[in-house]
């Protein structure tokens, strides 16, 4: 639970002043205009970041280079009126909408409120989302994009579920799926089978793994570590009058699925308010746990950010600074206090006023690689693009329960052979949102910008970081 971004900067500062790096930091040459919190990468290229007023929010575009440490700010809708949220859950669908539901607080208070807004990038709108029928309350709850486009949401309170269809934008409630506790404050990982794996809280160190083709819950095994953090809350008063009591049963650290296949689980602190989170790793294909290293300086990444690099090693802040995570050990980085979004760059969004500049490449097999796209395009107009691991091999963020910021959706950038300016096309409609598709064809449509350059020029399709070989176009 939260009040966002706990993170505490002069422990970030001291943590790391002794130590050396050769990872970078870059501050953003224009900061956000009211702060920025979460952020989600538009299917365009720009980020659309929630303000500190919390119902304004704002865009950031990169500059005609393709540099968001040159990008400038613009103020775009702010959300239904009443709806001042913190702590929700949240996705951009495979259409390009951002969609949010629910939040912890509404205008500062703990409410756990069923409010709800849908984002519109081509109209700069949001619209009211209705809560799932009988959902009372949502609050910071977990949620995923399943590989059919549908939306999913854990009931915070309960063991149900809801699925919105992004087309009619209807709920679906589930209630009785097999689940073995409440969904409170736990995370969602998708696997590369459309399966969804979550470390359970309440039930620590027990996992659990969902299937879209079922639609039930069965169980992962153990952990091996428990991954959860004892609370040092009570009853927490909301409702009417404060009449219904909220008993937090502790936090977990975000899981990210890398391109081994493996998920990289990490742990909030193990004692009241201190001590080393454990880490443990799950193997897709032998659907095995084994424990991981703890978190080096007694540190834990309870209610925390990470991000998959373009590398394969997972970025990932704990209390007092951030880690990286290879495979094989934990060690120490600079301090990204803040949230995290990988950049189409392979660089991190770190709170929307610098980035991260990571170290190490991509495997070549990684890539997103294009079998079949337009050699000559409009300006304005729309065209398909099909080709293979347009999706990347992982959802590339996680945060632990809310906040999800997930990018394994494909962007297509168009480079002018002559200027060198880079323009992103608008992507929509994607046939998947799965993530390692291996080698079966997927395909997105994207809309050529007014504003791009004629003549020749080149294409790529980019997913969570990494570029597919580029191919030849003419833009008319």
């Amino acid at each position: 639970m939260s009040r966002k971004f706990l993170f505490v900067a002069v422990l970030f500062l001291i943590a790391a002043s002794s130590l050396s790096f050769s990872q970078t930091i870059q501050r953003l040459t224009h900061q956000p205009p009211d702060g920025a919190g979460v952020g989600f990468l538009l299917t365009d290229g720009t980020v659309l970041c929630q303000g500190n007023g919390e119902s304004d929010w704002y865009k950031l575009t990169p500059d005609n280079t393709g540099s968001y440490v040159n990008g400038t700010w613009a103020r775009m809708a702010n959300l239904p009126s009443g709806y001042v949220p913190d702590a929700f859950a949240s996705a951009v669908l495979a259409d390009g909408r951002v969609v949010i539901t629910g939040g912890e607080y509404l205008n500062g208070f703990f409410t756990l409120t069923n409010l709800g807004a849908i984002y519109d990038p081509k109209a700069n709108t949001w619209s009211n989302l209705p809560a799932p029928a009988s959902w009372q309350y949502i609050g910071d709850s977990p949620a995923v994009v399943l590989p059919s486009g549908i939306f999913m949401v854990g009931n915070k309170l309960t063991k149900s579920i809801a699925m919105l269809n992004p087309k009619t934008l209807t709920w679906t409630v589930l209630p009785g799926t097999g689940k073995a506790d409440f969904n409170a404050e736990e995370g969602w990982t998708l696997l590369p089978d459309g399966s969804v794996l979550t470390t359970d809280v309440k039930r620590a160190p027990h996992a659990e793994l969902f299937s879209s083709s079922t639609r039930t819950w069965t169980t992962a095994g153990s952990t091996l570590v428990d991954l959860h953090s004892p609370s040092p809350f009570g009853c927490i008063n909301y409702g009417p009058n404060g009449s219904l009591c909220y008993f937090p049963p502790g936090e977990i650290g975000p899981a990210i699925l890398r391109p081994d296949g493996t998920v990289f689980a990490t742990g909030s602190y193990t004692s009241t308010g201190s001590g080393a989170g454990h880490t443990a790793i799950y193997d897709t294909k032998t659907k095995k746990w084994t424990a991981g290293p703890d978190f080096p300086n007694a540190d834990n990444a309870g209610d925390s950010f990470a991000v998959l690099l373009p590398s394969g090693n997972v970025l990932v802040e704990g209390l007092f600074t951030s880690y990286e995570w290879d495979g094989t050990a934990l060690r120490q980085t600079l301090a990204t206090p803040g949230s995290l979004l990988t950049l189409p760059t392979g660089q991190v969004l770190v709170g929307g006023t610098e980035v991260y500049n990571p170290t190490g490449t991509y495997d070549a097999a990684w890539a997103p690689t294009i079998t079949s796209s337009p050699s000559s395009v409009t300006r304005g107009s729309t065209y398909k693009i099909s080709g293979k691991q347009f999706n990347g091999l992982s959802q590339a963020a996680s945060f632990g329960d809310e906040f999800e910021t997930a990018t394994n959706y494909p962007l297509v950038r168009i480079t002018n052979n002559g200027t060198g300016h880079v323009f992103y096309a608008r992507t929509h409609d994607h046939s998947t949102m799965g993530v390692a598709t291996g080698s079966k064809i997927v395909s997105t449509n994207f809309d050529v910008p007014s504003t791009a350059e004629t003549g020749a020029s080149t294409l790529e399709v980019v997913a969570n970081g990494i570029p597919s070989i580029a191919v030849s176009i003419t833009v008319n």
